[in-house]
């Protein structure tokens, strides 16, 4: 269970890490346009698509006891936690790093904005790897449902 901790908590540290360093590349002036994908600085007021923007500075409040309420459940539910350590740490770097994006920059910072065929919004490395951590949260989920179908089965 400790050495699970130890791993959750350093793919949190590197990957918090890595997206603050992209999003400061960007903050920074860096800006790469393209036929397809553009590389370019946006911040979003709200979460996926803007939404909830009209929440303004509460907004990270909010998303700071979500956050805290994910911690403590699985601090609590420690079965839980071995399951899904791993997109555990993907889905709280994600989250974490967003939230700290609104203390420090207001907004969080977006600069992958796909236009090819039509407009997608702006997202960010965070947002990839929270998306990362519930595809894997459901994969785990299937896996288990289907190892404990067989347990039920041969019994």
């Amino acid at each position: 269970m400790l050495k699970k901790f130890f791993i959750a908590v350093a793919l949190f540290v590197v990957l918090f890490s890595v997206d603050q360093y992209i999003k400061f590349l960007f903050v920074d002036g860096f800006e790469q346009k393209g036929e397809c994908i553009s590389l370019i600085l946006v911040y979003n007021y709200g979460v996926a698509f803007s939404m909830f923007a009209f929440l303004e500075h509460n907004l990270k409040y909010i998303q700071i006891v979500i956050m805290l309420a994910i911690i403590f459940y699985l601090f609590f539910n420690k079965e839980i936690f071995k399951l899904y350590y791993l997109p555990s740490a993907l889905i709280l770097a994600g989250g974490v790093s967003n939230i700290f994006d609104r203390f420090i920059h207001g907004g969080v910072v977006d600069y992958v904005y796909w236009h090819c065929g039509f407009d997608f919004a702006v997202f960010n490395f965070a947002d990839v790897i929270i998306d990362i951590g519930v595809v894997l949260i459901l994969i785990i989920n299937f896996k288990d449902g289907k190892r404990k179908e067989k347990l039920k089965i041969r019994s």
